[in-house]
């Protein structure tokens, strides 16, 4: 609500105001200004009579015209009525005006004093004051320069309403719901009509001067409204229209940002919004348009399209510089060393920004000749600067391969010749896994003895049976494969393999002696000696039909067995229970045959001829 009433413009004052007490004596100063102003009206008096005498000398109208002057250099005021007057005097309480009655008017010395406390009042200064109260009798006036100064605004107020014209103020605080407004007198600005969009700091509006438009007013309720959007839409409108009928493709235009999102910056190119679009920002990543603007940034743009009867604009300000990939197959050729900083990371690779706009990526393969890199976070780390070569580029598709690898040797180029095959090597172990031993050779390089490769003659179920990690082993070099990246590496063939001498140590025909290992349905290992199996297949079990040894023999029990075939290459011995058992009653037959005597009758030639027989069978 506006503070100031002038409902009291015609209450009579209090006497006290009135009294005498509060005149002081004129000073010599003042008394001439007064003899000064009472010479100055007798002059205009003779000055006026003999004017009249030279008319004519008109008695009566000479007269009358002197009386007129007389009486109206001591006219009669309405109270509430404005006039200019003149300073004559000044004392601690009073301020003295001569505004042509019969005596001074008093005003209070309250209403010349500035915000610091000081006088600005002035002896002869010419000031306008309301008639507040006059008498007659007592010759008397009240007068007020802060009450005409307050009729004058309203004047003002009433006048540039009705004109639709606009006043000028300085926003003095927040109030509920808007702003209080001074125009000389307190006014009332809506929240909603500060401005064209909603404001975010209202307080950044206090204190500063702006035009605006009257709304409503009530003179007497003191009320006021004010607008300044009305007055920004109105300079919208006219240069939207200048910019609609000035705006074209390619044009080069400023504008101020209005908003800003996620997918981009709309611009303010005077009264008509324009679109730049994240991906015309600039040739480079972008994550957000909040990074590079801030609402109010004035900034330069290119027109893109336009389009009239929607008035939709796109805008970019990428297109203000060359496309860096328009150049880059010179700048970056296949081969050539790069520095670049890591601006995103993926499962597949590292993104690498070797300038604005031109983005190269760096695959998992092609970031260690050694290592198995999983992810690049392994590697590599955003806003990290990495050197690296490249390896393709593609400018038609904006693409650019890179390797991080190549910038060093290849130690796979080298580690034949510093490992050729049946070198003897020692290296710690650095992982065991169920297939073998990983060791340790050179930085980033590692053998695998797989667990075949272990023991010749041991049935190793895993290889943490017999080593863990971190033993310092020996084993033999048995082959690089460069293009796979793989070094074998063997321990048994650290040693003679043993089944090289097994048909030495066990030869055909031979009894031997043997501890059953396991008992399978074909068949009955035999354990000749550690790591050396040999098989009696269950037809060698018995000249009987048996079907299963298992349930007839025990594993853990010794038996006999001949030996029918060894195979070095196939690590295969052939046992036989049977023959043996065979060779044992042909070898009875023998010599109970051997010891029998001559034929005594035709039926022991018989008997001895067959038995012969089935000797020569067998």
């Amino acid at each position: 609500m506006v503070n100031g009433d002038d409902n009291n413009v015609n209450k009579k004052p209090d006497q006290t105001d009135l009294s005498d007490e509060g005149a002081s004596t004129p000073s010599d100063e003042e008394k001439s200004l007064q003899e000064t102003s009472s010479a100055s009206d007798s002059t205009e008096v003779s000055d006026s009579s003999d004017t009249l005498g030279e008319a004519g000398q008109g008695a009566g109208d000479s007269m009358e015209s002197v009386m007129n002057l007389y009486e109206e250099s001591f006219k009669r005021f309405a109270e509430g009525e404005v006039v200019t007057g003149r300073i004559i005097s000044i004392d601690k309480d009073h301020v003295l005006v001569d505004i042509g009655y019969k005596s001074e008017g008093q005003i209070r010395i309250h209403e010349f004093k500035n915000e610091e406390g000081e006088i600005t009042a002035k002896l002869g200064d010419s000031v306008e004051v309301m008639v507040e109260w006059w008498d007659d009798e007592e010759e008397r006036v009240v007068l007020s320069k802060e009450k005409a100064a307050n009729i004058k605004i309203w004047d003002a107020i009433k006048k540039s309403y009705e004109e639709d014209g606009m006043v000028e103020g300085v926003i003095s605080n927040r109030v509920k719901g808007g702003f209080s407004v001074d125009i000389g007198v307190q006014a009332f600005l809506p929240g909603s009509q500060a401005d064209l969009r909603p404001i975010r700091n209202l307080d950044e509006l206090v204190g500063q001067t702006f035009e605006f438009k009257i709304l409503k007013y009530h003179r007497k309720r003191s009320n006021i409204v004010l607008s300044r959007r009305a007055i920004l839409e109105k300079e919208r409108e006219s240069k939207r229209a200048e910019t609609l009928a000035s705006i074209h493709e390619g044009q080069i235009v400023e504008g101020i940002v209005k908003n800003i999102t996620d997918y981009g910056v709309f611009i303010d190119l005077g009264g008509v919004d324009g679109l730049l679009h994240i991906t015309d920002i600039s040739w480079g990543r972008v994550k957000h348009p909040s990074e590079l603007f801030a609402v109010g940034d004035t900034i330069r743009v290119k027109v893109l399209s336009f389009d009239l009867e929607k008035e939709r604009v796109s805008l970019g300000m990428k297109q203000l510089t060359v496309d860096p990939w328009s150049v880059a197959a010179e700048r970056y050729p296949v081969g050539a060393r790069v520095n670049g900083v890591v601006v995103s990371l993926t499962d597949y690779g590292a993104f690498i920004e070797l300038e604005e706009g031109i983005e190269g990526l760096i695959h998992v393969s092609e970031m260690s000749w050694t290592r198995k890199v999983r992810h690049p976070s392994k590697v590599v780390s955003v806003a990290e600067e990495v050197e690296a070569v490249v390896l393709d580029i593609r400018p038609e598709s904006r693409r650019i391969s890179l390797g991080m690898k190549q910038v060093v040797p290849n130690p796979w180029d080298v580690i034949a010749e510093k490992y050729p095959v049946g070198t003897t090597i020692e290296g710690k172990i650095k992982n065991i896994t169920d297939f073998g031993l990983f060791i340790g050779i050179d930085e980033g390089i590692d053998g695998l003895v797989h667990i075949s490769d272990i023991s010749w003659i041991k049935r190793i179920k895993h290889p943490s049976e017999l080593y863990k990690k971190g033993d310092v082993i020996q084993a033999i070099v048995l082959d690089i494969e460069k293009e796979n990246e793989r070094f074998s590496l063997g321990i048994k063939q650290l040693q003679d393999d043993p089944w090289k001498t097994v048909a030495e140590r066990y030869e055909v025909g031979k009894e031997i002696t043997g501890t059953i290992t396991n008992l399978t349905d074909f068949g009955i290992f035999i354990e000749l000696e550690e790591g050396i199996e040999g098989l009696v297949h269950v037809s060698e079990i018995s000249k009987e039909k048996i079907k299963t040894p298992v349930g007839q023999y025990n594993i853990g029990e010794v038996i006999t067995a001949k030996v029918m075939n060894i195979n070095s290459d196939e690590r295969r011995i052939g046992l036989s229970i049977k023959r043996m058992e065979m060779e044992d009653e042909q070898s009875l037959l023998n010599d109970y045959v051997n010891k029998m005597g001559p034929a005594t009758s035709s039926f022991g030639e018989i008997l001895r001829e067959n038995l012969q027989e089935k000797l020569n069978e067998d």
